[in-house]
């Protein structure tokens, strides 16, 4: 007779990593689209409209009525959110996270990472939906604005004036 045979526990780190699902952006047109479908199939829903004039009533205005306000924050408008961006040029809005509903996210608001300071370009990756790479790409790009801008700047000398 043989031996059965014997199987081993799956260990979570054992498995495949779900791959990293890339960020989605819906044009201006396709958000008037779907808008158009949504008002023609019935409009909103009166429970969804009176939640939504809830949270912008109690929307935070400045840093200190959202450093202790819930989280995660449910306030994907305001752009310190790291659920959604909104590109002010195009109107087009890129969902970072679409695999993802928001209360999955472990961090949902940039000055909330920035409290922190200095975290690594991993979990800046993490954190943005983004490769370590494209962390490390866009930082340069940032230091590189601000070298010229700072060149640009007369410097003034306080002792002179």
């Amino acid at each position: 007779m043989s031996e059965p045979k014997r199987v081993l526990p799956v260990v979570p780190e054992d498995l495949p990593e779900k791959p990293r699902q890339r960020a989605r952006t819906m044009s201006r047109k396709e958000m008037t689209r779907m808008f158009r479908q949504q008002t023609a199939a019935g409009g909103l829903d009166p429970d969804l409209q009176a939640l939504m004039a809830e949270l912008d009533a109690t929307r935070p205005r400045v840093r200190g009525d959202c450093a202790e306000g819930p989280r995660p924050c449910p306030y994907v408008s305001c752009k310190y959110n790291l659920y959604v961006d909104v590109n002010p040029r195009t109107g087009s809005v890129k969902m970072n996270f679409p695999d993802k509903e928001l209360w999955e996210l472990a961090e949902t608001c940039a000055l909330d990472v920035a409290d922190r300071q200095g975290i690594t370009l991993e979990e800046v990756g993490v954190i943005m939906n983004l490769t370590r790479e494209r962390v490390r790409q866009l930082e340069m790009r940032g230091l590189s604005k601000l070298r010229v801008i700072a060149d640009d700047e007369p410097w003034r000398d306080d002792e002179d004036g």
